[in-house]
């Protein structure tokens, strides 16, 4: 039996920390990544949540296009290169949004005349009400 637990698995991290830092300040597509998603469907209506903290409500264009919900973020990241002798540079900034794009494939029974979204502690959420269905009538036919 073994009191001391061995990570022996410290070599390949090792290598992919060695091999998978930015040294040369190139871009690091390994950290993009598009938001979760949440997606309910509710008697009245859909509810897409996604999760975006950071951003504002400014930097969101929701668009209905052909029954294609499209969302996306467009962030514009401060120049580090305009700092002065007071502010702070950065040796390593993870909190580096640079927008992204979604798109969704809405179903026929959805209004998409009164689709509204909200921004609220980093997530957004798109209501997307459905139509009412028409009522069939149901009547007897008299044979003559």
């Amino acid at each position: 039996m073994n009191l001391v637990r061995r990570n022996s698995n410290w070599f390949p991290s090792l290598l992919d920390e060695i091999f998978t830092e930015n040294r040369l300040d190139t871009p690091n597509y390994e950290n993009f990544s598009i938001p979760a998603v949440n997606i309910q469907e509710k008697n009245t209506n859909f509810v897409i949540e996604l999760a975006v903290p950071g951003l504002s409500k400014e930097n969101f264009n929701i668009e209905v296009d052909n029954n294609i919900l499209k969302v996306s973020a467009e962030v514009t990241s401060g120049n580090e290169e305009n700092t002065t002798e007071n502010e702070t540079k950065f040796t390593r900034k993870e909190f580096n949004y640079n927008g992204f794009k979604r798109s969704f494939t809405l179903p026929e029974n959805i209004n998409v005349e009164n689709v509204n979204a909200s921004y609220e502690n980093g997530v957004l959420e798109i209501t997307l009400p459905k139509k009412e269905e028409e009522k069939v009538l149901k009547r007897m036919v008299e044979i003559s």
